[in-house]
């Protein structure tokens, strides 16, 4: 059979396909054939394209397991504060590139560091209208919980005086009696995002209100377009959105079908306390799947928030707030029969859990689901899962649980500081902190992503990070996991999480031509961040990314 593409000369490692392997025929989108370069050569016609690898390693494209698609797209246009430390290093970024953002329009800075003033300084407004006065200004938090805002920004979304925003979200107030600036979960943040041409589109809990414009619709698809090409830079065929609504079902089934997407996209309905039980039903208002390139089937819904603005769900107390343990998003038997009924329309259920008090209750609804409505291969999902007890540990295969995890999340990481992060979640809880060597021990499904843009988006980065991330003391376990179960993560395990592990995540006949062309070293990730990078990306037979 003639073949529409012919990738030769490549390096194919053992975990994607058998020895001797060094080259793969396309047709019509999939993988027809793969074998040595000789054998495959014989599906060379007229008008099939070569491509000669020169040695170069190929892989399927990586599938990155959590990001948030339109939030990310935002952010190209922001700047990226994640190295800047210091009052004088953030004063001089931030003015630079105001200076290149014409006009009044709010300014945006994201992956803010909680201690990018200093150890005992959190942002606030007084700190931020001394770089920045007479325009707005908002910083957004390196685990997108968290925002700052000048003064200017406060006054125009009215919440300068405050605001009742209800449990799980708080406007801080300062001594003086006026908002300190710091903006804490997603109400909060979202009264100033308002203030951007989005108006809070790519916020996590947008509804449609019926009053968008053409302009809109136009506005937010050319974002989510960027962030595809984004991720096909990055070598990503496949993304999972997690802050999925209607909104966003309509503009990529748009873009999908324009084919303008050059990502495969899975957008599950994110929910919340308001929406209660009947709130599943609203996934039934996406409309049409695009067979191949968009899928929903699946529900988002958050346990808790993160660490470092106390709103992580514990077991046990806060070290620095004795009989704390912050509070579940979502009352446990709502969260419970919410599980129930997803599960029931068969449905997969991920949820954003960091505590470990968090994680216990997610576990439960789960379970709960499984008592109510039997047995089946559901795939639920823990996302994040910074901390657990080994208890819990124990019950996430027996359930039938996937981990979806972010190796560039754990302190220390990627450009993150230890503190004070370490320090508020509280020795005791380190051993079992962001535990991939013990999840896959025990045999449970585990899917890498990102998370971004609360992370850098690219995979080969990820897993510099995962391979190079050293216990918080000496004498804690190390969860280091290989580069080939970084690779399986970020592949196989993320199509299996997907219910995709029928055509994603191999090279093998019949799977999707989502293909990945190295340039350099992978086993160099270990040392270097820069021993390997992305030369040429391939989402069903097409290249996405990189020239031939």
């Amino acid at each position: 059979m003639t073949a529409d593409l012919v990738i030769l000369n490549a390096r194919l490692r053992p975990l994607f396909a058998s020895p001797g392997t060094t080259a793969v025929a396309v047709t019509a989108g999939q993988i027809a054939a793969l074998g040595d370069d000789a054998t495959i050569r014989a599906h060379i016609g007229p008008q099939t394209r070569v491509i000669d690898a020169m040695g170069r390693e190929l892989m399927p494209g990586f599938i990155e397991s959590h990001l948030h698609l339109m939030m990310g797209g935002a952010s190209l246009s922001m700047l990226n504060m994640g190295a800047l430390f210091g009052f004088d290093t953030v004063q001089a970024g931030l003015r630079d590139f105001a200076k290149t953002q014409a006009g009044e329009d709010i300014l945006f800075g994201y992956a803010v560091n909680y201690v990018i003033f200093g150890k005992d300084q959190r942002p606030d407004r007084h700190i931020l209208d001394r770089i920045i006065k007479d325009r707005p200004l908002c910083l957004i938090a390196t685990d997108l919980h968290c925002a700052w805002a000048n003064t200017k920004a406060l006054e125009l979304a009215g919440i300068l005086q405050g605001a009742d925003l209800g449990p799980g979200s708080e406007v801080v107030m300062g001594p003086d009696g006026l908002a300190s600036g710091e903006l804490r979960e997603f109400a909060a943040m979202n009264r100033v995002k308002m203030l951007s041409a989005l108006r809070g589109r790519d916020a996590m809990d947008y509804r449609a209100t019926g009053a968008e414009t053409e302009a809109d619709r136009s506005h937010d698809r050319a974002v989510i377009r960027a962030a595809g090409e984004y991720c096909a830079r990055h070598g990503i065929t496949r993304a999972v959105n997690m802050d999925g609504n209607a909104w966003q079902a309509g503009l990529m089934r748009e873009l999908a079908l324009a084919g303008e997407m050059p990502v495969r996209v899975s957008l599950p309905l994110m929910l919340e306390a308001k929406d209660g039980v009947e709130g599943v039903a609203l996934i039934d208002d996406f409309g049409p799947e695009v067979p191949g390139w968009l899928s929903f089937g699946r529900i988002k819904l958050f346990m808790d928030g993160v660490f470092d603005t106390w709103t992580a769900l514990t077991v046990t107390d806060y070290p620095d707030r004795p009989g704390f343990r912050s509070q579940p998003l979502i009352p446990l038997d709502l969260f419970n029969a919410i599980c129930v009924e997803a599960d029931r329309r068969g449905l997969q259920v991920t949820t954003h859990a960091v505590g470990d008090g968090a994680v216990r209750a997610v576990i439960d609804g789960y379970q709960a689901a499984q008592l109510a409505n039997g047995p089946r291969d559901a795939r639920h999902r823990v996302e994040h899962i910074d901390t657990i007890t080994p208890a819990d540990l124990d019950r996430l295969k027996p359930l039938g649980i996937t981990a979806s995890m972010q190796p560039v999340h754990p302190p220390g990481s990627a450009g993150l500081p230890l503190e004070p992060t370490v320090t508020i979640m509280g020795r005791a809880r380190w051993p079992t902190a962001f535990p991939w060597a013990a999840i896959l021990s025990r045999q449970v499904p585990l899917a890498f992503g990102t998370d971004w843009p609360v992370s850098p988006l690219s995979p080969l980065y990820a897993i510099h990070c995962a391979l190079t991330r050293q216990p918080w003391s000496d004498d804690m376990p190390d969860q280091r996991i290989t580069l080939d179960q970084c690779l399986a993560a970020y592949t196989t395990g993320g199509a299996f999480a997907d219910f995709a592990e029928t055509r994603a995540g191999r090279i093998a006949p019949g799977y999707d031509a989502d293909l990945v062309l190295i340039d350099g070293q992978l086993e160099g990730l270990a040392t270097s961040e820069s021993a390997a990078a992305i030369s040429l990306t391939i989402c069903g037979g097409k290249i996405t990314y990189g020239t031939v």
